[in-house]
């Protein structure tokens, strides 16, 4: 395994061992950290779990459900920055096609 599988897993296992300490099951652990699937998101549901300390799976659910959809904003955000890049770019220096060239 590469040191980002490890990292990844690890992370993987405190949030499955955070979910299981508040009195759920494993697999609601598992699942939250499948759907979250990045270390970073894990260590914001880390930093809710242990702030909140959640009683129902409901509100565990919900948390994940608005840590994704902050990061589906995000992902959005950056593509919609660099097609702006691009296409001001293009209104700066214009199209170099070789078409130009015939006329």
């Amino acid at each position: 395994m590469t040191e980002k599988q490890i990292y990844w897993s690890r992370k993987r296992d405190e949030l499955v061992t955070a979910i299981k300490q508040l009195g759920f099951p494993r697999e609601l652990g598992d699942q939250i950290a499948k759907q979250l699937g990045s270390p970073k998101a894990m260590d914001r549901m880390l930093a809710y779990i242990y702030n909140v300390k959640p009683r129902t799976a409901e509100l565990i659910v919900d948390e994940m459900l608005a840590i994704c959809s902050d990061i589906d904003t995000w992902h959005k955000k950056k593509s919609a920055e660099e097609a702006n890049a691009k296409y001001n770019e293009i209104l700066y220096y214009g199209l170099e096609t070789d078409d130009e060239e015939n006329y």
